[in-house]
């Protein structure tokens, strides 16, 4: 739990880096921009998978392992032939992105600026699979920390650096301006190693191994020969190829929205600056927004695996259903709130965020209606598969994901085809892929589990505190235009009052149980406190 809090901390800190980042760019860069550099970044988010997804997990549980043996030197040499293969897939990711952008742009069509994006986004590349090796070294120690200070690191340079280099660039166009923005993740991610290889070397590296490995050999613990290089590279590809199967779904499901969009609207006649705007309003200014719910929904993820993995271990049912529980309520309790606050307020947060570019923030409004929807089951979808790898079902969710991505191919092919619909119809493809894989999660876990819902407290609830919580907040953002006639403060007010009002609600309509709230730090207050309107109300 510790190690969740550290990296939750670190995640929400890059979290709001990112708004630092995204943000400013999008009105500096406007909506073609923005088109341009999503193209770079849903490329090089496809590449990276291969590296920063199943093979850092393969190396925190083989080291991990060997250190609970006492063999601090073989988990030394995980470490070691790993960083070599991930130097080799990283030289020939960057060395393919850089050198083949045509091939990468040529079914994308109308894209052809955003060459200069995938090049300065390509070092990046080489860069950030050596860092997921030190990272998972670590975090096979159970030490988190360098991990949180890299990626804190990391985020931070490739902020300064890529808003710096775009401002620079601007006044030669903006597809040099999203290319110097591109260049920002190389920079950090050279900061964030530079970072983590300094800790390594400070902490004494293979010297401290070697060091324990000779004092346990020396009592007679070890005697076994070292493990050879194939047998560690042969385990490290056993374990992360499922895990880099699951982690790429979505990078290839946006990769294959960006080609749909830009090929079905290149055939309805759109022009070519037309499809990058609403490209870039889509995937530049409300993807992101999208996303920032996950920050919370991670963590419950992360921290109902171990919970959910011990009690299945131990046989301990009541235990492993009381935590799937908890945890689908706590999801569903943080993703109904967003979804409702995105859906009322859509408009009003795209023009607060993107004041300077006020046509495309309203163009964008409509997508960030129907995508909030979506993170309610984008929230389930999370936490189920969570629970799904906690009881060693870690294929199921992947397989979910997959019909998931293929219906949003059939939904978004189909709808962007119709006039009134266009792009939104990309929208709804993804929420369909939402619903459907939180749905097979859902069925998957009450079938492996036995796990049961209690629809009154799980769903219905929660469900009633956001609806009030979402009239509450259009009523003050109404009254509050009215009388100032300024929509940033009257946005900012209300979704103040909206948290305020679903808390309330929450507690109000037994949402939350006293049991739960004393589980809180500050807990037993927090349950005087929702006791005595409790009571009233009965």
């Amino acid at each position: 739990m510790q190690g969740a809090v550290v990296l939750a901390a670190a995640g929400v800190i890059i979290k709001a880096l990112g708004a630092v980042f995204k943000i400013p760019l999008g009105n500096m860069i406007g909506d073609t921009g923005m088109g341009y550099y999503q193209t770079a970044y849903t490329i090089y988010m496809i590449f990276l998978v291969l590296s920063n997804s199943g093979i850092p997990v393969a190396i925190s549980r083989m080291v991990s392992e060997r250190i609970a043996v006492g063999r601090p030197l073989d988990a030394y040499r995980v470490f070691r032939v790993s960083f070599i293969l991930l130097l080799f897939i990283g030289f020939a990711s960057a060395l393919f992105c850089f050198f083949k952008t045509d091939f990468l742009l040529h079914y994308f069509p109308n894209m052809e600026k955003a060459a200069y994006s995938i090049k300065a986004i390509a070092p990046a590349l080489l860069i950030v699979p050596l860092m997921a090796a030190y990272r998972g070294y670590f975090q096979g120690m159970q030490d988190m920390r360098p991990t949180a200070n890299s990626q804190v690191t990391e985020q931070f340079f490739r902020v300064a650096a890529g808003l710096g280099v775009a401002l620079y660039l601007l006044p030669r166009g903006e597809a040099f301006a999203a290319a110097g923005a591109a260049a920002g993740a190389a920079v950090g991610a050279a900061a964030g190693l530079l970072t983590v290889m300094t800790i390594y070397a400070l902490g004494g590296g293979k010297r401290n191994a070697a060091q324990a490995e000779a004092h346990a050999r020396a009592g007679g613990g070890l005697s076994a020969a070292p493990e050879s290089a194939c047998g560690i590279l042969l385990r490290i590809c056993l374990i992360a190829a499922p895990i880099t199967i699951g982690a790429s779904v979505m990078p290839i499901m946006n990769f294959i929205d960006l080609a749909i969009i830009t090929n079905r609207l290149a055939d309805l006649g759109w022009a070519a600056e037309e499809v990058r705007k609403t490209y870039g309003q889509l995937a530049g200014f409300v993807n992101p927004l999208i996303n920032l719910p996950q920050i919370l929904t991670q963590a419950v993820a992360m921290s109902l695996v171990p919970a959910v993995a011990a009690a299945h271990k131990q046989n301990d049912t009541a235990f492993l259903r009381h935590n799937i529980q908890l945890g689908l309520r706590t999801a569903i309790l943080i993703g109904l709130p967003c979804a409702f606050g995105m859906m009322v307020l859509s408009e009003e947060i795209m023009l607060l965020l993107y004041p300077a570019v006020r046509d495309a923030a309203l163009s964008a409004a409509p997508f960030l209606f129907i995508l909030g929807f979506g993170v309610i089951f984008l929230s389930m979808v999370q936490t189920l598969t969570g629970v799904l790898q906690g009881v060693g079902r870690q294929m199921i969710p992947v397989r979910n994901l997959c019909i998931g991505a293929a219906a949003k191919v059939a939904v978004t092919w189909t709808l962007i085809a119709i006039p009134a619909v266009n792009v939104k119809g990309a929208a709804a493809g993804t929420v369909t892929a939402y619903i459907l894989a939180a749905v097979l999660n859902l069925a998957a876990v009450r079938r492996h589990t036995g796990a049961r819902f209690d629809l009154k407290l799980t769903y219905v609830k929660p469900f009633l505190a956001a609806l009030v919580m979402g009239a509450a907040v259009f009523a003050v953002y109404t009254a509050l235009y009215l009388l100032t006639g300024g929509n940033a403060v009257a946005t900012v007010i209300s979704v103040a009052v909206g948290v305020v009002v679903y808390a309330a609600m929450l507690f109000l309509g037994g949402a939350v149980t006293e049991e739960e709230l004393l589980l809180l730090p500050g807990g037993r207050r927090l349950a005087r406190a929702v006791r005595a309107p409790q009571r009233r109300q009965r």
